[in-house]
C-alpha cells in the first residue's frame, strides 16, 4: 500500500500539503488549483488509499454505521436497505448490518455488538420489537445518534423519525374500491403488534365513518406471523370464504405479501381476480407488478425511507463533530396510490353498465 509520505515525495510536496488536499480540510482552499490538481492526479496514478484506521483515530471516528432490520427476508427491508445503502456509499460511509430475526434478545446483542464496534450512529428498521417502551429506552445512547425507519416514537425524542403516512395509505386504499362501487368488502389486517396495522386500520375506518361504509366483522381477519407471508394470505381468504354467509366482492389486504396469497387463494376457490373479488395490497414491491393479475397497491416509497434516514444520521453525526447539538428530525412521507389489474367494478356493476 502507497504511504501518504511517498506519495509526497513522488508529488514533491510535503506530506501535511498531500494530507491537506486529499482530505479537503478547510486550509487546502489556500493551496493553488494546479497543485491540488497535480496531487489528485499522481494520486490516481499510484492508486493511493487512505488510511481509514488512521483518520479513525485523528478524527475519533469509525466512519462506520450500524444498520438493524427486523427481517432480512422481508421485502420492505431490502428496498429500504437500498436506499440506506445509496446515501452512505456516496458519503463514503460504510455500515455493519445487523438481522433481528424478530427476535428480542437478537436486537439487543446486536445493539451490543455495534457499540462495541464504536459505530458513529444507528438505523434500525422497525417492526414490533420497537413498540415496547422498554425495548426503546435501551436505543437511547449517548453520544451516538439514532434513527429510525417505520415507527414513530411517542414520548421518546433521542430518536430521529422516518415513517410513511399509513393512515392516508389506509384511507385511499378503501376509498379506491368504493369509487368502484363495492360495498361488500373483507379485510386482512395486519398483525396487532405492528404499529402500521393500527395505523392503516385507522385510515380505513375515517374513510368507512365519512363515506358511510358498513364494515362486516365476520369479513374481518387479522394475521399473525411477523412478517407477513403469502401462505397466510392464502390460509385467511380460505377462512374468509368458509365463514362468510354472503360472498364479498373485494379483499383489502394489509401488504403486498399478503395480497398476493389472496389472489392465490380466490383462484383456488374457482374465483376470478378481479372479474368475481378485487385485490389490492399496500407496499409495492417489485413482484407486484409482475404477479398474474398485476396487483394494485398502494406504494409506500420504501428506497426514499432509507434514503432520507441515512441523511438525517449523517447530518447528526456531522453535527457531532463540529460540536453542535444535532437536530432531531421527524419526516412523513407520502404514499401513492397504483392502479393495476387486480382491482374492477364488482362484476353485476360492471353488467349493468354493459
Amino acid at each position: 500500500m502507497v504511504t501518504i509520505r511517498e506519495l509526497a515525495k513522488k508529488c514533491g510536496y510535503s506530506a501535511s500539503t498531500v494530507s491537506m488536499v486529499l482530505n479537503n480540510r478547510p486550509l487546502s482552499r489556500y493551496i493553488p488549483g494546479d497543485t491540488k490538481a497535480t496531487i489528485r492526479r499522481i494520486a490516481a496514478e499510484m492508486n493511493y488509499q487512505p488510511n481509514i484506521f488512521a483518520q479513525s483515530l485523528r478524527a475519533n471516528r469509525s466512519y462506520t454505521v450500524g444498520v438493524m432490520v427486523f427481517d432480512i427476508t422481508d421485502p420492505y427491508c431490502t428496498y429500504t436497505l437500498r436506499g440506506i445503502e445509496n446515501t452512505l456509499n456516496a458519503a463514503s460511509i460504510a455500515y455493519l448490518l445487523f438481522d433481528a430475526q424478530n427476535k428480542r434478545e437478537r436486537f439487543h446483542r446486536n445493539l451490543e455488538l455495534m457499540l462495541q464496534r464504536r459505530v458513529d450512529g444507528v438505523i434500525l428498521v422497525a417492526n414490533s420489537l420497537q413498540t415496547d417502551p422498554a425495548v426503546l429506552e435501551t436505543v437511547q445512547i449517548p453520544h451516538v445518534p439514532v434513527v429510525v425507519i417505520g415507527r414513530e416514537l411517542e414520548g421518546l425524542e433521542f430518536a430521529s423519525t422516518v415513517v410513511v403516512n399509513n393512515q392516508r395509505g389506509g384511507y385511499m386504499a378503501l376509498e379506491h374500491l368504493h369509487n368502484l362501487g363495492h360495498r361488500d368488502i373483507a379485510f386482512v389486517r395486519g398483525p396487532k403488534t405492528i404499529a402500521d396495522s393500527v395505523l392503516r386500520w385507522e385510515g380505513i375506518a375515517k374513510f368507512a365513518r365519512e363515506a358511510d361504509v358498513k364494515i362486516s366483522r365476520e369479513w374481518i381477519l387479522d394475521l399473525v406471523q411477523v412478517p407477513t407471508t403469502s401462505a397466510e394470505g392464502l390460509e385467511s381468504v380460505k377462512s374468509l370464504l368458509h365463514a362468510g354467509r354472503r360472498r364479498f366482492t373485494a379483499v383489502l389486504a394489509f401488504d403486498d405479501m399478503t395480497a398476493l396469497g389472496v389472489i392465490r387463494g380466490l383462484s383456488e376457490a374457482g374465483l376470478e381476480v378481479p372479474r368475481d373479488c378485487s385485490v389490492i395490497g399496500f407496499d409495492d414491491i417489485d413482484a407486484a407488478g409482475y404477479y398474474n393479475p398485476p396487483l394494485t397497491t398502494i406504494r409506500q416509497p420504501m428506497l426514499r425511507m432509507g434514503e432520507e434516514a441515512a441523511t438525517a444520521l449523517l447530518d447528526c453525526v456531522n453535527a457531532g463533530q463540529k460540536k453542535k447539538k444535532a437536530q432531531v428530525v421527524h419526516r412523513v412521507l407520502e404514499p401513492e396510490m397504483i392502479v393495476r389489474k387486480s382491482t374492477g367494478a364488482p362484476h353485476k356493476t360492471k353488467r349493468r353498465s354493459g
